[in-house]
């Protein structure tokens, strides 16, 4: 951090130097080290390659030799076995033996000799049996199934190698083998034995000379040693055992016999050297006669060239240093005079000069740079003259809208009605005293927090639409609803409500007012339950008292037919008009006084008007009124259930009247909780305009909120409108059909 903070603070002269001598040091160094990295690999390869190539030709040297001096020792064995039997021969030709004694004394010399430790002599037929062999359970029997005896009996004459195991033996052994012909007695004479038996033939000085001509840089050289530690060929170690000598170390021989097989690097210091030097050995192990064949070299003579452009390239680097540093000072000085200059107009500028100007004539970036500051204090002249017009027309405004706050908020905090702020989320924002006084909460209780808990349960499903509505933007009108105080009691409030923007448009709160109407609500109930009152005593005098006395006159019209009848039958027949009207006025009397009165304070009296109802619907309007009760339900207060009579009339008379309807359904439902009464149709809905001005829907509303029910108008997916009524448990208990 401190390294940072350092190079940050340096002048950008010296930040241009510095980078541009780290990035050329960086980039010539990694090239040095990618080069380094491929000649040494290249070296090591060679290296290996090539000690590799030596050692496995000293392999073949030594193997080689062997194979020549068994090839020879069997041959001659092989041949003066041949003269022997040869001369048996002809001893038996010239009638001295017998051809059985002959073969017999030709049997007894073969099997006495002894080739080696463990070879042999043996003979075997042209057809693969075998005729002589020490071991008498080997004689006539047919070898043919070994690969060995087909090479036989095709050369015949002739040296071949093969694999044996014998009996008890873990795995196989080379063995060598030298073949001569006898064809009249068609005898095959096989001299054999292990390869390994043969060391002692092996003469070194067959390859000593080819094997100490192997050179590698200038002091390495090839060298042959057997498992006991004895030096057999080596420039100045030849006959000496490294085991036994105590100025050598055991540790490499040790090595390549474990190993048998690699390559591996110490320490070592030939006779007359002054020093240890780091020594480079690739070594292969030769089982028949267990010796170690290696090729060795020193490291340092192999890796002089590296050093040698290790050299060169550190020279490099210092020669172009030495270059690279005066032409990046004179780059540097090219662009940091000018920034210079720039800084000096620009502080200048910041001391409130904003008259200075850079006078450079070049096309350069450090011409244009000139020219792009001239221009920017040209433009922040004008920005300046600006500014201060802007700022003194900004302290102006803010003096007027402080006034005006202050004016609006006065009106605010002096309005009568409840007003309460929200933002986006929900959250209160304003209250003003008014919303304390209606509601009880104070300001410091609803800041910060969501007013959900003062809305009734039952109110939440119309509340949710007045916020739907003012979220879209639409100023909601008035709108009366419930809400709870602090205290739990229950105020009916007409609410309106607005969205509030910011200067650029979007939304970022709403404005709602609450109107305290309860006083209002109780006075339209004492009017509207005064005008049932007089309705209801309107239907009982007309049914009790003009039904009555209309009847009387039917009776007399009767009488009064009966009479004119046998004298004036034209006359009968006028007063037989008059009693038929006067049945009708009677008819429509008795319908009249239901209409106003259509509930009484019995068991189940709302269920039998709605069911009187659809039958006069059907009756009058040629529909078809269904009436389903699925739960009844017992109305407490008798003016309740006349509401809810008349709701579900007028919804009827729309369906019939506006909606075209011709099959209506009237259902009474519920639960413990909820009352509920729907009349659903199959007409052509409600139009728009009936549904905001029309006067029916607005009595339907108002004697929704007299009750405290909750009024859903909907249109059905089929085609039709569903008018439901919810009426809380407090209003209506239903029973269990």
């Amino acid at each position: 951090m401190r390294t940072f903070r350092f190079f940050e603070n340096l002048p950008v002269r010296y930040k241009l130097l510095l980078s541009y001598l780290v990035t050329f040091c960086m980039i010539i160094s990694l090239g040095s080290m990618v080069i380094h990295s491929i000649v040494r690999d290249t070296i090591e390869a060679n290296i290996e390659s090539e000690l590799k190539n030596s050692t496995d030709a000293m392999l073949n040297m030594v193997r080689t030799s062997v194979s020549v001096a068994i090839k020879n020792h069997l041959r001659a064995v092989a041949e003066k076995n041949l003269e022997m039997v040869s001369h048996l021969y002809s001893l038996y030709r010239n009638g001295e033996f017998t051809e059985a004694e002959a073969k017999k004394l030709a049997e007894s010399i073969l099997l006495s000799q002894r080739i080696g430790t463990t070879g042999y002599s043996a003979c075997v037929s042209s057809k693969g049996f075998m005729l002589v062999h020490p071991e008498a359970e080997w004689i006539g029997q047919d070898i043919n199934q070994y690969a060995f005896v087909r090479q036989m009996r095709e050369k015949r004459n002739g040296y071949i190698e093969y694999d044996w195991k014998n009996p008890g033996e873990s795995k196989a052994r080379t063995k060598a083998m030298y073949m001569a012909y006898f064809e009249p007695w068609d005898w095959i004479i096989a001299v054999t034995s292990y390869r390994r038996e043969f060391s002692a033939l092996v003469n070194v000085d067959d390859f000593r000379n080819s094997v100490m001509s192997l050179k590698f840089s200038e002091s390495g050289y090839a060298f042959v040693t057997d498992n006991k530690g004895n030096v057999i060929i080596h420039p100045s170690l030849q006959g000496v055992n490294v085991f036994s000598n105590a100025e050598f170390s055991n540790y490499p021989l040790e090595t390549m016999l474990k190993e048998k097989s690699g390559m591996i690097v110490y320490p070592w210091k030939n006779p007359g050297e002054n020093k240890f030097r780091e020594k480079l050995v690739r070594f292969t192990y030769l089982p028949d006669y267990e010796w170690i064949v290696a090729s060795s070299s020193y490291l340092d003579e192999f890796y002089e060239p590296l050093n040698k452009l290790s050299n060169v390239i550190i020279f490099t680097m210092l020669g172009c240093i030495l270059i690279v540093l005066p032409i990046t000072a004179l780059i540097s000085a090219s662009i940091t005079n000018p920034l210079a200059e720039l800084v000096g107009r620009l502080e200048q500028g910041a001391k409130g000069d904003l008259s200075v100007r850079l006078d450079r004539d070049s096309t350069d970036e450090v011409g244009r740079l000139a020219r792009y500051f001239n221009s920017f204090m040209d433009r922040l002249e004008d920005y300046n003259r600006n500014l201060e017009a802007e700022i003194n027309e900004r302290k102006e405004a803010e003096v007027a809208l402080r006034y005006s706050e202050n004016r609006y908020r006065s009106v605010i905090e002096a309005m009568p009605d409840a007003m309460v702020v929200y933002d986006m989320e929900g959250h209160v924002t304003f209250l003003n005293p008014a919303f304390t006084d209606v509601f009880g909460w104070t300001s410091e209780e609803c800041m910060g927090r969501k007013l959900d808990h003062f809305v009734p349960k039952e109110n939440w499903e119309e509340t949710f639409r007045g916020l739907k509505t003012i979220t879209s933007g639409k100023p909601l009108s008035s709108v009366e609803t419930r809400r709870l105080t602090k205290s739990g009691q229950i105020i009916d409030v007409s609410t309106r409500g607005a969205v509030y923007r910011d200067p650029n448009g979007l939304q970022v709160g709403s404005v709602i007012i609450h109107r305290d109407v309860s006083e209002l609500k109780r006075l339209e109930k004492q009017v509207m339950d005064i005008g049932d009152r007089e309705r209801q005593k309107i239907g009982q005098d007309l049914h009790d008292d003009l039904c009555p006395h209309l009847i009387g006159v039917e009776g007399l019209g009767k009488v009064l037919v009966r009479k004119l009848l046998p004298k004036a039958p034209e006359e009968a027949q006028l007063a037989e008009k008059i009693t038929g009207l006067v049945k009708d006025a009677i008819t429509k009397t008795r319908r009249l006084s239901r209409g106003l009165c259509p509930v009484y304070l019995v068991d189940r009296g709302l269920e039998s008007s709605l069911r009187e109802l659809a039958a006069g619907i059907e009756s009058v309007f040629g529909v078809t009124c269904r009436f389903v009760c699925k739960v009844p339900a017992r109305i407490q207060d008798n003016l309740v259930a006349t509401h809810l009579f008349h709701i579900v009339q007028e919804a009827v008379h729309n369906a019939v009247r506006h909606g075209q309807a011709t099959a209506i359904t009237i259902t009474m439902d519920g639960d413990k909780d909820r009352m509920q009464v729907s009349v659903e149709d199959n007409g052509i809905g409600i139009p728009e305009d009936l549904e905001t001005e029309g006067m029916g829907l607005r009595i339907m509303g108002f004697r929704a909120n007299m009750i405290h029910a909750v009024l859903d108008i909907q249109p059905l997916e089929i085609g039709g409108t569903r008018v439901r009524v919810s009426l809380g448990s407090s209003m209506a208990k239903t029973t269990e059909p």
